[in-house]
């Protein structure tokens, strides 16, 4: 995460309402050994090998494994503040993915239908050859 980075206040309160809402109580934000178990996931050969296809590069699990020691380093606080610490973390993480670039950035929206879409009905009953020349 660099450092000069600035989040917008107000998407991050907005995220942190959403969490809050989302995880009542400490019992329901995620526990070390999930966090753990999704970093171990994240390294398996089939994780990697569906990254390698889809990506076109090995899956980065450095993340995954960040959570998982920034969970370890709570473990003193108690549920209340833990959960208050991990709902600010997340809804800063959620408001990065917000202000960051997206793959729908790449769709620009269309002012007026495409031409000829959908394309017309062939009449039935005219023959037409079935194979590509």
């Amino acid at each position: 995460m660099p450092s000069e980075e600035v989040l917008n206040p107000e998407i991050i309160k907005q995220e942190e309402e959403y969490l809050r809402k989302v995880h009542p109580t400490p019992e329901d934000i995620p526990g070390c050994m999930k966090l753990f178990d999704d970093f171990l996931l994240c390294n398996v050969i089939s994780s990697q090998a569906r990254s390698l296809y889809r990506y076109g590069e090995m899956a980065t699990c450095a993340p995954k494994l960040e959570e998982f020691k920034f969970c370890m380093s709570l473990k003193g606080m108690h549920p209340e503040e833990k959960r208050d610490v991990w709902i600010r973390r997340r809804a800063e993480w959620w408001a990065r993915r917000r202000a960051d670039k997206s793959s729908e950035d790449v769709w620009d929206v269309r002012t007026e239908p495409l031409e000829n879409f959908p394309p017309r009905r062939l009449d039935p009953n005219v023959q037409t050859p079935r194979t590509i020349e």
